[in-house]
């Protein structure tokens, strides 16, 4: 049977997760994190009162969980390594029963045909080290290096794909600006210097990686492009400077191991260039990335400011343009978020022309839905609309490719629903539901059709 959309030989079908969103923070020893510290603090600003306690319990079933990945034809799997758990505290004494567990799951991935991927930070500060100032505190990179070479050193004779950050511009917008992430602070000043220590520290781990170990190691960024409402200039300009804000700001330190001149143009006018080192300039030229994960789930549309913003209001982002909601536009009425397939084609080209076509592959795509037992048909929840979502952005996925993108891979988010920071279990997102109440995991109809497709490495309409 000939396949309409034929994907490259060894392409990547599989999902990603997370730590703190999957393993349960009261599963086996493990300090505390920020997300840990938020819930026992303020519980009534998580979804139904939900916090990260059990989650989907990997951490007890995570063999399950990898015969299932391997039974709808994962070949990858992305997860992240819990730095609270890993290194209680953040810094001091390696936890042997965290070895012990990442080891475990990475053998069994590996006895499975399943290549992980390992990202080292996905939104998961150790509390100790939040209450010495996060990555507000420069300090606070050092010990995040010696995380990384920790975690290089256990598992680097196996790992051959890691990744220092998952969108690291979600901490800097929850967490310093828009008060949707611990330790809520609304500060663009700060926000600034907290994305600029992330890279720092990015950097670092890239360096020390190269210096001992010969995989590959990358980031994984949340590329939204920015289409804006009309081609007039004033409307143009706005994109560019939220594009600068949301994607550049870590792209191009990233990739191309320098900031966007317009940036630090904006930044100096404002008064909000963040503090650096002599020597950070060459660090970042020199450690660029070797491959780039991209996590994309909505575009963002904007247009020129309808009223100039007060003069005497903090500095922010949103100085410099508005939202537009387009007309007609395809909706997630579960997520408020708008379903635009294009926009992965338009992030691979934009990766191919302007980035020097680097390695890249798309680590997260996905549709989370509210309340989806309603589509229970014989005990499966039919997720035809995600099986729609998938395949729609895989079709523009592939004309990328085809037009010469190297794209690498497609993973879902995820797997198997998970506990998703303030929304917990509000909209599920996997190819396998999970029982709150029995942690009972069930495939939905995507998880059989994920499957043919990736046997077939690809698929028909």
């Amino acid at each position: 049977m000939t396949v309409t959309y034929q994907f490259p030989e060894n392409f990547w079908w599989g999902s990603a997760a997370s730590a703190t969103q999957t393993e349960g923070s009261n599963n086996g020893v493990k300090g505390k994190d920020i997300w840990d510290q938020w819930f026992a603090t303020e519980p009534n600003r998580f979804f139904e009162g939900v916090g990260p306690g059990v989650t989907s319990d990997f951490y007890n079933r995570y063999k399950e969980d990898i015969k299932n990945m391997k039974e709808i034809g994962h070949n990858t799997f992305r997860m992240s390594i819990s730095w609270a758990r890993l290194i209680p505290g953040g810094r001091g004494d390696v936890n042997q029963e965290a070895v012990t567990f990442y080891n475990q799951v990475i053998d069994e991935l590996l006895a499975n045909d399943i290549e992980p991927f390992v990202n080292l930070f996905h939104f998961d500060m150790p509390f100790e080290l939040q209450e010495l100032g996060g990555w507000e505190n420069r300090e606070v990179i050092n010990d995040y290096v010696n995380y990384a070479r920790t975690a290089f050193d256990l598992f680097g004779d196996r790992i051959k794909t890691w990744f220092t950050f998952n969108e690291p511009i979600v901490p800097v917008e929850g967490g310093y600006l828009y008060d949707f992430h611990y330790p809520n602070i609304v500060d663009a000043k700060r926000a600034i210097q907290v994305a600029y220590h992330t890279m720092i520290a990015h950097a670092k781990a890239v360096e020390a990686y190269h210096k001992d170990y010969n995989g590959k190691i990358g980031i994984v960024l949340n590329l939204t492009p920015s289409y804006p409402r009309s081609q007039n200039p004033a409307d143009l300009k706005a994109s560019h400077i939220c594009d600068l804000f949301f994607n550049r700001s870590f792209l191009d330190p990233a990739v191309k191991g320098e900031y966007p001149e317009d940036l630090i143009k904006l930044l100096e006018e404002h008064g909000h260039l963040p503090v650096t080192e002599p020597g950070d300039q060459h660090l970042l030229k020199a450690n660029t990335v070797d491959l780039l994960g991209v996590n994309y789930y909505q575009p963002r549309r904007v247009k020129a400011k309808d009223s100039l913003p007060n003069p005497y209001s903090p500095f922010m982002p949103d100085w410099f343009f508005d939202n537009y909601e387009m007309p007609g536009r395809k909706m997630n009425p579960y997520r408020g978020w708008e379903i635009y397939e294009k926009g992965i084609y338009d992030i691979m080209m934009n990766l191919k022309q302007s980035y020097g076509n680097i390695e890249s592959f798309i680590s997260e795509n996905g549709m989370g839905v509210q309340n989806e037992e309603r589509f229970l048909n014989n005990g499966r929840i039919e997720d035809d609309y995600r099986i729609d979502f998938i395949k729609e952005h895989l079709k523009w996925l592939h004309k990328a490719i085809e037009e010469g993108c190297n794209v690498k891979g497609y993973h879902l988010w995820t797997f198997m629903d998970n506990w998703s920071w303030m929304n917990a279990y509000k909209n599920r997102y996997g190819f396998f539901s999970v029982d709150l109440k029995t942690q009972t995991r069930t495939a939905k109809k995507s998880a059989s059709w994920f499957a043919e497709v990736s046997q077939q490495n690809g698929f028909n309409d």
